[in-house]
């Protein structure tokens, strides 16, 4: 038995996701004719409290279309060194959008309002002009680290002062609702546009959708066509992903249950020297007398496969497909490297 925990983007549909994908209505999506995206974009902007939803083949396809949105030339973005935005959309910033980043540090992934306001361009000729904060939730290379609205509220304070954008990576985002307990409509309400990847824990095969006001969804759905984003029968991808909202967001506290209890089989490994926080599905160990690459080929060794996330550290990722058997095993097979 092979345990895959690279990502949770390695789910495959359920038996029943695939009966809803088979029997999905369908039409022309370039066209507006899709009745399947069509209800996907409607549920998710209704979801949110906000106006209108776009559905892309991904999420980094989706915060592009939103930085293109609320950047041009000569503007900058803030956001956090370690956002995937900036380290894990093969320079999208710069070659879609031709904007400046300006990066600022912050534990586990996350920044604060005071840093966002110290880091604002001034009204001068040698600066490029600040127009977008972007954040995200959950923070990937902060191990899964959640936001929550009370530490979002400040921050989105200093953007209606400044006259700035807040966009938001929401690449695992309901998996930092289903942890807090807050509500969909109320991150809705705090940013101008929000990406939702629906093909990581929520277990869907491909897609995201970007909410925004209707205007904004508008322009996106132009610049999605110049990426290349324009699907046509896009509707078998869509009735998975109703699907999952449907079935599939309550199930994932069942993901960060058991990536605490690997996390707790990790901590006692002789080769680990600490384990980062586990709030969701995301497990950061560092490590201890031994090299990321040495420890990947240990891991492969026992059919378990992990990627390398830094000089000294590996993840691990809990996902739909990864059960207590599964977690049972690894216990065992880790305990004999």
């Amino acid at each position: 038995m092979v345990i895959d925990l690279r990502s949770d983007t390695l789910t495959k549909p359920t038996p029943d996701m695939l009966q809803a994908m088979w029997a999905a209505p369908v039409g022309d999506d370039v066209f507006g004719e899709d009745p399947t995206v069509n209800a996907l974009e409607e549920k998710l902007a209704d979801m949110f409290g906000m106006e209108a939803g776009l559905f892309c083949p991904s999420g980094t396809m989706t915060n592009q279309i939103a930085i293109r949105l609320h950047t041009g030339l000569q503007t900058e973005v803030i956001c956090h060194k370690n956002s995937h935005i900036y380290l894990y959309e093969g320079g999208g910033i710069m070659s879609n959008s031709h904007a400046s980043v300006k990066l600022l540090d912050g534990a586990f992934g996350k920044i604060s309002p005071q840093d966002v306001l110290d880091s604002i361009n001034p009204d001068d000729v040698h600066a490029a002009e600040t127009t977008l904060v972007s954040l995200e939730n959950t923070m990937n290379k902060g191990g899964g680290s959640i936001y929550t609205l009370d530490e979002i509220k400040p921050i989105k304070e200093i953007c209606d002062q400044h006259g700035l954008k807040l966009h938001l990576d929401g690449a695992r985002l309901f998996n930092a609702l289903v942890e807090s307990g807050e509500s969909p409509q109320g991150w809705g309400a705090m940013f101008d546009t929000i990406s939702i990847c629906l093909s990581k824990g929520l277990g869907c095969p491909v897609g995201s959708v970007l909410l925004g006001n209707k205007a904004d969804i508008k322009k996106a759905r132009k610049v999605r066509k110049a990426f290349g984003g324009g699907m046509r029968q896009a509707g078998f991808l869509a009735a998975a992903a109703i699907y999952a909202l449907d079935h599939h967001i309550d199930r994932l506290k069942e993901d960060h249950s058991r990536a605490r209890s690997l996390g707790r089989m990790l901590m006692d490994h002789p080769l680990v020297a600490e384990v980062l926080p586990v709030n969701t599905n995301i497990v950061i160990a560092k490590l201890s007398g031994i090299d990321p690459t040495e420890m990947l080929q240990k891991l492969e060794n026992k059919n378990i496969k992990t990627v390398r996330f830094g000089k000294d550290q590996v993840r691990f990722v809990t996902h739909l497909d990864f059960d207590d058997a599964m977690l049972a095993e690894f216990g065992k097979r880790i305990m004999e490297l």
